[in-house]
């Protein structure tokens, strides 16, 4: 059982998200974690086994069921969605799942649809984290696909304001949208002061500077690159850059034609990223478009302060001049004098470090969120299908 969460009859709930390191697979991953030690059923589907699924010990779940590929030459191309459609209403009529939550509208929620109307009884909760709808909602190929997903969903969330608006405008919708924020663990998200570690990645006078994404264009990696070349040219810095992704090598080719590739270290996909995140000194996001910002939030919980672009749901994370600075979309001078105002003033950096701590614990606690998600499940059963 974890405490502070309300302990309900145990419900039988299946999860669909992607498998990778990126924001909505992590989110869908912890959530449904956290929701079978409250005590319930939970059966993860997908084509692999989700990033931070792996390793947890437990004999009495969650459960994970692969879905099978199938190579047809008729069939020029894969099918996840159908393929996803199948396992899981094998799993839903096997273990007598109540519930299926889609993170993210494409192809999870269309899945649990096709699922829901095979099996005949079952709810489907879609939680939007963001490029489903921005990016992949908003391609014409898939348009009216994404669109129904959302609205014949029996109860749809997104992860902040800014993503339940978008949703609203991208798809001229006015299908009811709940906003529950993504949550932080502060008890894995926590500050290392032991140097042993951190001198694994930078001498004790440097600043240590990270960013983690998926290293895609959204992402603006390059950004981070001359931020960190503005900020090495002025103090002693490191720079880690946490990921991987397409626009990774275009990265790496800038750190080496601004001559700080020496002092710029490519980790790929690491897979301890709270200790990367609780030996750093800043955290830099310069997206031209978060739906929420969990990354700088996972920061956040370890104290760092974040200086990000004033883009997408950003700003309801971090607060300007308090937890981290915000700056216009692409303006790296901008970054990088913020930056070094931080790196520079050890009182304003402490600062910020604990008022960033202090909003990762009172406003986006597991204790705070989950039991909303759990709230919404049981509304979701109550009511009648959509």
């Amino acid at each position: 059982m974890t405490p502070g969460f309300p302990q309900q009859d145990g419900l039988k709930i299946a999860v669909l998200c992607h498998a990778s390191a990126g924001g909505s697979g992590v989110v869908a991953t912890e959530l449904g974690l956290m929701v079978a030690r409250a005590g319930h059923e939970v059966h993860f589907v997908g084509s692999a086994q989700p990033f931070r699924l792996t390793g947890t010990g437990c004999m009495s779940g969650p459960y994970f069921h692969q879905v099978s590929g199938f190579a047809y030459a008729l069939f020029d191309q894969p099918y996840p969605e159908l393929a996803a459609a199948n396992t899981l209403t094998e799993v839903i009529l096997e273990h007598g799942v109540e519930l299926s939550h889609a993170h993210y509208a494409i192809p999870h929620a269309s899945a649990a649809l096709h699922a829901r109307s095979m099996s005949g009884h079952t709810r489907v909760v879609t939680t939007l984290h963001g490029t489903d709808v921005t990016l992949v909602g908003a391609e014409p190929a898939f348009r009216h696909t994404t669109r129904h997903a959302i609205e014949r969903s029996d109860h749809v969330t997104a992860v902040s304001n800014f993503l339940a608006d978008q949703t609203r405008e991208v798809f001229g919708t006015e299908r009811e949208i709940e906003v529950i924020y993504n949550f932080v663990d502060s008890t894995r998200f926590v500050r290392i002061t032991d140097p042993t570690v951190r001198a694994r990645f930078a001498h004790p006078d440097e600043a240590l500077i990270v960013h983690v994404s998926n290293f895609r264009a959204v992402k603006r990696p390059e950004d981070v690159v001359q931020v960190f070349a503005r900020i090495a040219s002025e103090i002693p810095a490191r720079l880690l850059m946490i990921g991987d992704g397409p626009e990774r090598p275009r990265a790496f080719e800038l750190a080496q034609q601004l001559g700080v590739i020496g002092r710029t270290h490519f980790l790929g996909s690491f897979p301890d990223v709270q200790t990367i995140l609780g030996i750093s000194d800043l955290f830099l996001l310069p997206s031209s478009n978060e739906s929420f910002g969990l990354a700088a939030l996972e920061a956040m919980s370890c104290e760092v302060p974040v200086v990000a672009a004033r883009a997408g749901g950003i700003p309801e994370v971090v607060d300007d001049a308090i937890t981290g600075f915000l700056s216009p979309l692409a303006d790296v001078d901008h970054m990088a004098d913020r930056a070094l105002q931080v790196l520079r003033d050890p009182d304003l950096y402490t600062r910020m470090g604990q008022a960033a701590r202090a909003v990762a614990v009172e406003r986006f606690h597991p204790s705070l969120i989950v039991p909303k998600y759990l709230a919404a499940y049981e509304r979701t059963l109550a009511k009648k299908s959509v």
